[in-house]
This record gives structure tokens, C-alpha cells and sequence, in this order.
């Protein structure tokens, strides 16, 4: 490389290093981690473990700076300090790296989102920010006002760094909940709340976290005892993020929840989704029809929306009006006429949903049918011609024609209207790197499978299921990503029962008889085929759905 190439890479962020300089090679990082070790003549340590005791010794401060972290090596010398980093010291950090140990310093390279996971896990993500004043520091000469506002600015990057953190996991929800002598954070990532590894002196610096937060999305910060509600605009790099941001006021300090929303997040197809290739066409047929309605059920982040949008992308064209109605937006639609709704103002989704009909709209969509206004409104669309999505909360599918019919809808009306219902679930796929596959354990797995109301006998002809190991790629879960279960249920078969208000256990056995796969059986065989495992399913499927 010549010499602007490599000042380049001097400028780019020390952990951002490696991967540039692999596009420069046009090789894989271990290829740049060859490169750099022939050019300086460290060796490379691929899966390097921590020194705790070393982690005591050297600064948070210097480890996120510099991304080094103590490693152990077997047979090392005691008087030496072993170190892993992204990327070759220089002089200086060298230099600073001897003063902070007894022990001389010796530098290994590793790969650079090994060096970054190992110091995130043991000093806390954030800690280079917020280190504590000592006496080992440097004293300079500062007034009061300097020292308060270097801890603001530390505040602001740590949150900042929580944030980067929180989007590079693919987390869709951060949580700041304090205790009696703490402030914990965690993230949701692929449904589960993952604890957050965080500096130890993080209690000292709680009340301006929250307060920062709570600037950060225009809130009253003065105002401790009530709940309130607010947005942050955050950009990461090339991630733009809308965060809605929640308070609510505890025992100990006010909690404060971030539903994070990309802007620019890549949409999904109903391969992606995961429909199967059998559940697609019937999908299909239904998204040809010129009107009805088509729901999709579940609890709060089961990815309606996100099977919704690959619906409006499927039949998406020049010659078809698309209109939604969404709060939050989650996607952009190209070509799509998207609404906002904001019910502060009076724009509610029945209030957007009558304007929308006179817009000349062909396919409507609607975030949700909170209400029975709302409901009344899309039926009436559907029943003069316009193909309306939506979402409703129920359990199953049939449910969602019951709850229609209990929330004041006219039986015949909904029987004439709902073309198609889809209930669905997420599961946690396994991750590719590590699954493994076994032969089922038929006394191990019978107590699964009766709490998902599937015979033992569905293990008959079964050679293998996969079983999760965890890797570095799936923070040691053993799962990365999710995949859709689905349920798919056509009222119109049923139309007498629907019109005679039939149970919700009626409807759903003259379904299953009539062909519809439950979400139990569904998931059953995502985890046949190798997607998910028995564990993943009873977690997010009772045996009465």
C-alpha cells in the first residue's frame, strides 16, 4: 500500500482498522491480520482469553482507545504483559501501556471484533468514557465548570456508545432500569433481554444518564413523578434510527425504555419471512383478489408489520394505489403513499382510514384495528372494492374473527369481508455456524411436545434435529436471527359457523379438519427441517393456541 492508502487507515477508528484494510487487500480479515503480522511481526492470536488479573492493571480508558486487552497465553513469562490488539501500538501506546504495569508489555494481534467483544465483557461497554478520577490520573489545572463539563461530554459518549452497541447487536429494545445500588441496562435481541456488561462506577453517573436520555428525546427532565413519552433522531454511521423513548418512575430512579426503529432497516420477502413454499401460494392467491381483507395475528413483536410490508412489496406495481397507515412507519415502500398517524392531533388510524377512501386507493394498509370504528371502516372498504391489510392481537387465527365479531362488527359482515388470517409467532433460528445435529431424545423431548399438544408419535421417522452450541457469530447463544411460524386460516368455509357466532374452539377445529396446519405443527416442522429447535417453540407457543 502506498502512503496515502495507509494514512487513510490511520484516520479510520482503531477497531474499523482491520476490516478497511482487508477491502484495500481485497481479502477476508484474517487474510489483513496475515498481512499486518508479516509487515510488523506480532504474532496472531485467533480466539485470545482474557487476563483478569491484567485487566485490573491497564485503564479502561487505554483498552477502548487503543482495543487492547490482557490476554493469557500458556507458558507466558509472569513478568511479562501480554496484550491482544486490532492493530499495531505505536510508540506511545507502548510507552503508556508500561507505566500502568510491573510486568513489561508484549503485543499480539487478534481479529478486531474478538479484541472489542473481550473488552466490552470485561469493562463494561462504555467504560473508556466514564472512567473514575484517581490519583493515578494526571491532574491538570481545572475549575469546577471544566471538571462538570467533561463529565457531561463523557455522559453523552457513553450513551452514544450504548446506542452503537445497542444497533451493531441488532437489539430492538435498550432498557435503563435502576436499582438500589445500580443501573442496569439490557437489550432485546431476538426476543430475549440480554444484560449489558457495564463499568463498575456506572452507579455514579445514573441521574445524568437518564437526564441526558431524557434530553435527548425533548422531555421534561424536571419531571420525576409522571410517565412521559418522547423520540430521539440517532444516526450511527449509515443507520439512521427512529428511538421511541418511554419513562416511567420507580422506587428507585425513573426506568427509561428505547423501542428502536431503522429507518433504512432492509425489508423482508416472504421467503425471508419465512413462509413455506405451500403457505406462499396460498398467500398468493389471496393478494390477486381486487378486495377483502387479510390479518395477521399475534402479540406485540411477533413481526406483523414486517409480514405485512413483504405482502405490500409482493404485489407492489405501477398500476395499483398503495396507501398505509402506520405508527411507527418501519419501512419505506417504494411507490407507496405512507401516513403517520398521530392520534395527539386528532389523526387516528380511523380518522387517516376515512380520509384515505377518498384518495382513490386500491390496497390500504393499516397498522392495527385498535377499535371497532377503525374495524367498521375497513370492512366498509373492503366491501367496496379495495384490498385492505391489517393487524389485530389475538392468539390464534380464528381468534381474530371472534374478537371482531366482540368488538361490534355484524357476524355476516365479517364473514363476507375477511378473506384471509394469519396468526405467527418468531422463534429463534439456530445459528448455522455451530447447530449440530443429534438423534432425538424421545424421553427428553416428550414433555416439550405435550406442552405444544403434538403427539410423541410426530418423532416417528425423525433421524436427526438440530441442537444449538454457540460461537462467537451468536454471542455464544447458539441462535442468530429469527424465522416466522404461521398459521393460515380462510374464513369463508366457515361462513354459517361465523354467522351463527360460533366459539373460538369451533371454528378452530372445523379449520384443522378443513386443512389448516396449526402454529404448534407449523413450528414442528421449522424445526425438522433444521431452523429452530423444541426448546424455541414451547417458548413461544402455548399448547391451547
Amino acid at each position: 500500500m502506498g502512503d496515502a492508502p495507509a494514512a487513510a487507515l490511520l484516520d479510520l477508528p482503531v477497531e474499523a482498522r482491520q476490516k478497511a484494510l482487508a477491502q484495500a487487500l481485497a481479502t477476508d480479515e484474517a487474510g489483513a491480520l496475515r498481512a499486518l503480522s508479516e509487515m510488523c511481526g506480532l504474532v496472531v492470536l485467533p480466539e485470545p482469553a482474557a487476563d483478569t488479573e491484567g485487566v485490573r492493571r491497564l485503564p479502561a480508558r487505554m483498552a477502548a482507545e487503543v482495543q487492547a486487552i490482557p490476554v493469557l497465553l500458556p507458558g507466558a513469562s509472569s513478568d511479562r504483559l501480554e496484550l491482544a490488539t486490532a492493530w499495531p501500538p505505536d510508540l506511545k501506546s507502548t510507552a503508556w501501556a508500561a507505566t500502568f504495569s510491573a510486568r513489561r508489555p508484549r503485543w499480539h494481534l487478534a481479529p478486531a471484533d474478538r479484541v472489542g467483544l473481550l473488552i466490552r465483557e470485561n469493562y463494561g461497554v462504555g467504560s473508556g468514557t466514564l472512567e473514575d478520577d484517581s490519583e493515578d490520573q494526571p491532574i491538570y489545572d481545572a475549575t469546577p465548570a471544566d471538571v462538570d463539563a467533561d463529565a457531561d461530554a463523557a455522559v453523552v459518549r457513553f450513551v452514544s456508545d450504548v446506542l452503537t452497541q445497542a444497533v451493531a447487536e441488532r437489539a430492538t429494545d435498550v432498557h435503563f432500569e435502576p436499582q438500589e445500588n445500580s443501573l442496569r441496562i439490557r437489550f432485546r435481541v431476538d426476543g430475549i433481554l440480554i444484560p449489558v456488561p457495564l463499568p463498575d462506577n456506572l452507579a455514579r453517573f445514573q441521574d445524568a444518564i437518564i437526564s441526558r436520555l431524557k434530553i435527548m428525546a425533548r422531555l421534561n427532565i424536571s419531571e420525576r413523578r409522571l410517565p412521559q413519552d418522547g423520540r430521539i433522531n440517532f444516526r450511527d454511521g449509515t443507520n439512521v434510527l427512529d428511538i421511541r423513548v418511554s419513562t416511567i418512575p420507580t422506587i428507585y430512579a425513573e426506568s427509561v425504555s428505547l423501542r428502536l426503529l431503522n429507518q433504512r432497516k432492509e425489508a423482508y420477502d416472504m421467503d425471508r419471512v419465512g413462509l413455506g413454499p405451500d403457505e406462499q401460494a396460498a398467500v398468493r392467491r389471496v393478494l390477486a383478489y381486487p378486495h377483502g381483507i387479510v390479518l395477521v395475528t399475534g402479540p406485540t413483536g411477533s413481526g406483523k408489520s414486517t409480514t405485512l410490508n413483504a405482502f405490500l412489496r409482493e404485489i407492489n406495481s405501477p398500476d395499483l394505489r398503495l396507501v398505509t397507515i402506520e405508527d411507527p412507519i418501519e419501512y419505506e415502500v417504494p411507490g407507496a403513499n405512507q401516513v403517520q398517524a398521530k392520534p395527539e392531533i386528532g389523526l387516528t388510524f380511523a380518522a387517516a382510514l376515512r380520509s384515505t377512501l377518498r384518495q382513490d386507493p386500491d390496497v390500504i394498509m393499516v397498522g392495527e384495528i385498535r377499535d371497532l370504528e377503525t374495524a367498521e371502516i375497513a370492512i366498509r372498504a373492503s366491501l367496496t372494492g379495495h384490498l385492505v391489510f391489517s393487524t389485530l392481537h389475538t392468539n390464534d387465527a380464528p381468534g381474530a374473527i371472534t374478537r371482531l365479531v366482540d368488538m361490534g362488527i355484524e357476524p355476516f359482515l365479517v364473514a363476507s369481508a375477511v378473506e384471509l388470517v394469519i396468526a405467527q409467532r418468531l422463534v429463534r433460528r439456530l445459528c448455522p455456524d455451530c447447530s449440530t445435529a443429534a438423534a432425538p431424545d424421545r424421553a427428553r423431548l416428550a414433555p416439550a411436545l405435550a406442552a405444544l399438544g403434538l403427539p410423541l408419535s410426530v418423532l416417528d421417522g425423525v433421524k436427526e434435529l438440530r441442537q444449538p452450541v454457540g460461537c462467537r457469530r451468536c454471542r455464544g447463544t447458539g441462535y442468530n436471527g429469527r424465522v416466522g411460524v404461521f398459521e393460515l386460516f380462510f374464513p369463508k368455509p366457515a361462513h354459517d359457523l361465523v354467522v351463527r357466532r360460533t366459539s373460538n374452539r369451533e371454528l378452530t377445529e372445523f379449520a384443522v379438519t378443513h386443512g389448516m396446519r396449526p402454529l404448534a405443527q407449523s413450528g414442528w416442522l421449522k424445526a425438522v427441517a433444521g431452523l429452530t429447535t423444541v426448546e424455541e417453540l414451547v417458548r413461544n407457543i402455548a399448547a391451547n393456541e
